[in-house]
């Protein structure tokens, strides 16, 4: 079990790194909604969201092995 296949975005798998960058513009969203004094209803929801795609892709990480990237070569 390789931990920085959580913190390391080199060892992320696409999955990952998609919830990992989405969660950042989330986070910048709401700080930007916040500036401007708006709120969007159920937009707390994203982080849920964003957790849960960034877990199942650490599953799909662990489970894979290495050096598989699913390429098919003839």
């Amino acid at each position: 079990m390789k931990l920085s296949k959580i913190y390391d975005p080199r060892e992320m798998n696409s999955y990952q790194f998609v919830a990992a960058t989405g969660l950042v513009m989330t986070l910048v969203a709401h700080m930007i909604l916040l500036l401007i004094g708006k709120s969007i209803e159920n937009f707390q929801a994203l982080y849920a969201c964003w957790a849960v795609f960034f877990t199942l892709g650490a599953i799909v990480n662990y489970n894979s092995k290495p050096g598989s990237d699913h390429h098919h070569h003839h």
